[in-house]
């Protein structure tokens, strides 16, 4: 087991389809990140749920774990329920140095890459 650890943590739904793109944004994860387990986890509807994954992965020697909210903003599920996740989880898992990344879409870097996008989109409508 690696002892290095990634979390890309999501909402889920109810739909399997709508996990396809975090699957591969794992997929793309794992392949620039060989050495650390790159996995999803979700908040509801979907399995593995956050606390399953960490606890396969503290039993499997994890000892690093960060985790990277896939969410577009900063709403109540990153401000209040991811939280106070994370504390159950850092009490249960003292052994474990966690840290959590804001929401993707709150990076320069992924608004840019959107915007992008969507002039893209736009100038092929324009077409």
């Amino acid at each position: 087991m690696k002892q290095r650890a990634l979390i890309l943590f999501a909402h889920g739904a109810r739909a399997a389809s709508w996990a396809e793109p975090f699957e591969r944004l794992r997929g793309l994860t794992q392949a620039r990140l060989p050495d650390v387990d790159v996995s999803l986890a979700f908040l509801e509807l979907m399995s593995p749920r956050l606390p399953e994954r960490v606890d396969e992965l503290a039993a499997a020697g994890a000892t690093e774990i960060a985790l990277v909210p896939v969410f577009l903003g900063q709403g109540g599920h990153v401000l209040r329920d991811l939280p106070l996740m994370v504390d159950a989880l850092r009490l249960k898992y003292p052994h474990v140095r966690f840290s959590v990344a804001t929401a993707v879409g709150e990076a320069p870097d992924v608004l840019n890459a959107m915007a992008d996008y969507c002039v893209a989109a736009a100038a092929a409508s324009a077409e």
